[in-house]
């Protein structure tokens, strides 16, 4: 009658041969069926009821099997999203997902990750340049220290994304919500952004000479010590945002002269801290 149950588990587990976590719920579940075989078989049952009422003990053993087997055959394929120091140049990723992903040092120009969800990843240290990253999920992703010219991140997810001290000279942030990006010491020159909202997002010490920010939203964004030259913020939203210079120079200062504010509204601390500096708000709805 063992034979009879081992047959009956063996149908069942077939299918996910191969997956380890599912072969050692198999084991278990072996070793409990034939304890509670042999409990029934001491209570007087026949074999056949004895194996009936084994096998019915265990419910709908083949669900919980099945989820088993894609819990563990989704984190066996996140450990192997190990890239580093590859060469992917032209890659298609598009809609793959890469939890945790290791593309560290890797040369990825040109390669496709539209609608990817690639969370928690890393790209340090690559050549990212050309690379489509559209409506892609990019939420703790590590952007830093790289190549990132002409990328594209069209309706992409960024949620606490790093890109600091990363090239993003005609990289395209188009129809965006940022929510707490980090973009500090960054050069942002030639970055175009465009219909996008900008939430805690951090551009400290960035160079953002010519920038500009027209029509789009800042709340709880940090442009201290970042360079300001000539950039405009016409019809622009801005709430709680902190503009900070060095003590050291006046620089910073002389720069916050030439920002362009027209149209643009903001709330009163804003607008105080701005007035303080001698910007031009002339133009300027406080809200």
């Amino acid at each position: 009658m063992n034979e009879k149950l081992t047959n009956y588990l063996n149908g069942v587990f077939a299918p996910y041969d191969g997956v380890k976590s599912v072969s050692e719920l198999k084991a278990d579940l072996h070793s409990d069926l034939q304890e509670r075989f042999r409990e029934l078989k001491a209570e007087g049952k026949d074999d056949e009821t004895a194996l009936e009422m084994t096998i019915d003990s265990i419910g709908d053993i083949e669900q919980t099997v099945l989820e088993v087997a894609n819990l563990s055959r989704s984190l066996e394929r996140q450990v192997l999203t190990n890239l580093s120091a590859s060469n992917l140049t032209g890659s298609d990723f598009a809609g793959v997902t890469a939890h945790k992903g290791k593309f560290t040092a890797s040369a990825l120009r040109g390669s496709d990750f539209t609608n990817a969800d690639l969370t928690g990843s890393s790209f340090k240290s690559s050549d990212v340049r050309d690379a489509r990253f559209d409506g892609a999920n990019l939420t703790d992703c590590n952007l830093s220290t790289l190549d990132l010219a002409n990328a594209s991140f069209h309706k992409s997810i960024l949620v606490r994304t790093n890109f600091s001290k990363s090239w993003l000279a005609g990289a395209k942030f188009t129809g965006v919500h940022l929510t707490d990006v980090n973009l500090t010491m960054t050069a942002l020159t030639k970055t175009v952004f465009e219909n996008c909202v900008f939430d805690g997002v951090d551009f400290t010490s960035s160079d953002l000479s010519g920038q500009r920010f027209d029509g789009q939203v800042f709340v709880g964004v940090k442009f201290d010590k970042a360079g300001l030259k000539e950039v405009s913020f016409k019809g622009a939203t801005l709430k709680n945002v902190s503009f900070q210079g060095s003590l050291l120079t006046k620089k910073y200062y002389r720069a916050i002269k030439t920002v362009c504010f027209d149209g643009a509204s903001m709330d009163k601390l804003t607008f105080a801290a701005l007035k303080g500096m001698d910007a031009n708000l002339s133009k300027v709805t406080v809200i």
